[in-house]
């Protein structure tokens, strides 16, 4: 599947009708309220297997006392016919117990149920793309942080640096399978990244080898498989040594295996012509063509988030009122992150009640989202999340915040001047690559609304994670981490009306954790007595 590039893209502002069905479940791992039904899915799947394997319990309880009776019989077969009885009992057995036990109907019945469970639920239950997604979702947690595909295997969050703490140590501990490797590692293969399949190629096969002849019910690949796959991602990654040795080792298991033989050959005869030395170090592709690349990851496994050495003077922590009676009260407690571009975090904007109230309306509407490519929307790799549309007018909790947003901003949020709230929900190593929020183009469908370009943005967390999921702002150089019920406001515009650089930003992919975001962009039009042009254009 070949990957997306991305552009200056857009979360738009669509505004979506609550009177619509909700979408049908889909696209698991691009959110995680997605993952968590799938949980459910498989709950209920265990309650069924465990019925099951109560009922073949009973079943092979029966078939061993048969087995049993029938094995101390056959201690003295001469003996056991001479008895007509016993030579009664065998043609017995022979005629119709052994067909009962070969042809069990009670292990249909159990099998059938079983299926019959799993036939309830398949319908929800995560696809091939799913599966892929989630593969490539663990390869951009090993790009962007860094870490260990070892360490990953193994259920440590480790980066592959030397002498660096994890980044995320779990309460408990889970690691993949030689078949969960091979899966990562096959996916890779299948697009051509060596850079990526090798490695965790190369950690299936050592499983593979260490756990040989003790079968798991859940691997259905083998070593075999394994070896074939990575000798292959050898040769098209030029080490050609590497790739005989490999072949020889799965020739031994397979012999007969004429396809291998050729390849054996063939890696032989390239060995003998010298080819050896074409083998060249792989480099990681950049199939999303994110030029800025480097600043995001080092961003997104920055500390604490600002420079190391250039805490700024001019940032504060206040108390903001903004002149409204609103907020007389209870005044925001504002925290200037960045003074340019102007970047301020509200702490305790929302409350849990709240975040919990509007992660709830927001829940059944969750479909993909989807970025502005042209004047057209579609979806996209770096962009891994799900949202929905909530009108304020739909719950008294989304119109008070409304109410705080425009008495915190000063800013006109009646339709069409800002778009309607967008709850966002992050999948498996959930991002969105760096972007402006505000449209770079006069084709952009964000002027279907009528009421200019975003001129501000208002984006309040909605949950905490355990790790990752930073707000990184590449060209300001600094970043920052998820804090719950916090709201982070900048402009995207300057006073001329021209769009401000400086809030070229990207969300850092979830290393653990369930994010929620809600975003609400602010227009242009209905803010020219609120936020005035400048007498300087750079303002």
């Amino acid at each position: 599947m070949r990957a997306l590039g991305p552009q200056s893209s857009l979360a738009l502002g669509v505004f979506v009708s609550l009177l619509c069905p909700p979408p049908a479940p889909a696209e698991t791992y691009t959110a995680m309220a997605s993952v968590r039904r799938a949980l459910g899915s498989e709950g209920r799947l265990l309650r069924r297997l465990r019925a099951y394997l109560g009922q073949e319990s009973a079943r092979l309880h029966r078939l061993a006392r048969f087995y049993e009776k029938v094995q101390a019989l056959h201690q003295h077969p001469e003996a056991s016919v001479d008895n007509p009885l016993l030579a009664f009992s065998l043609i017995k057995r022979l005629h119709s117990d052994w067909a009962n036990v070969v042809y069990s109907e009670e292990a249909s019945e159990n099998s059938q149920a079983l299926q019959e469970g799993f036939q309830e639920v398949e319908e929800e239950l995560p696809g091939a793309e799913d599966l892929a997604g989630a593969a490539r979702a663990l390869m951009r947690l090993q790009d962007v942080y860094g870490l260990s595909v070892k360490g990953m295997a193994q259920g440590s969050f480790q980066p592959a640096a030397s002498g660096c703490p994890p980044l995320y140590s779990p309460e408990h501990t889970a690691a993949l399978t030689a078949d969960d490797c091979f899966h990562v590692g096959k996916v890779a293969y299948d697009t051509g990244d060596f850079y990526h399949s090798i490695p965790w190629l190369e950690e299936a096969v050592g499983r593979f080898r260490r756990s040989r002849g003790s079968w798991q019910p859940e691997e259905g690949s083998s070593l075999q498989a394994a070896l074939d796959h990575l000798a292959f991602a050898y040769f098209r990654a030029g080490n050609i040594s590497h790739a005989l040795s490999l072949s020889k080792e799965f020739l031994h298991y397979e012999p007969s295996n004429q396809r291998l033989a050729r390849n054996v050959a063939k890696y032989q005869e390239l060995l003998a012509l010298g080819r050896a030395a074409e083998a060249v170090p792989l480099r990681r592709p950049n199939g999303t063509q994110l030029r800025s690349r480097d600043a995001y990851e080092e961003l997104c496994q920055r500390p604490g988030g600002q420079p190391y050495l250039e805490r700024l003077p001019r940032l504060s922590c206040s108390y903001e009122t903004n002149g409204s009676p609103y907020l007389l009260l209870q005044p925001a407690k504002k925290e200037l992150v960045q003074a340019q571009p102007h970047v301020a975090l509200y702490h305790d904007f929302i409350s849990d009640s709240e975040a919990e109230t509007i992660k709830g309306l927001a829940g059944p509407w969750l479909q993909r989202s989807v970025v502005a490519s042209g004047e057209q929307q579609q979806e996209a790799e770096y962009r891994i999340s799900k949202s929905a549309w909530l009108k304020a007018s739909l719950d008294p909790v989304l119109a008070a915040l409304e109410s705080r947003i425009a008495a915190l901003t000063g800013l006109d949020l009646r339709p069409p001047y800002a778009e309607h709230l967008q709850v966002v929900n992050y999948g498996l190593g959930g991002h969105y690559e760096p972007h402006f929020d505000h449209a770079t183009s006069l084709k952009s469908p964000l002027y279907r609304m009528k009421s200019g370009n975003r001129i501000a943005t208002v984006m309040i967390y909605l949950s905490s994670v355990q790790a990752g999921g930073s707000t990184a702002f590449i060209y300001a150089n600094f970043s920052v981490p998820v804090v719950k019920n916090a709201a982070l406001f900048w402009w995207n515009l300057r006073r001329s009306g021209a769009g401000d650089g400086d809030t070229l930003h990207g969300a850092c992919p979830v290393l653990a954790g369930d994010k929620w975001v809600a975003n609400k962009w602010i227009h242009e039009h209905g803010q020219e007595f609120r936020r005035p042009c400048g007498a300087d254009p750079s303002d």
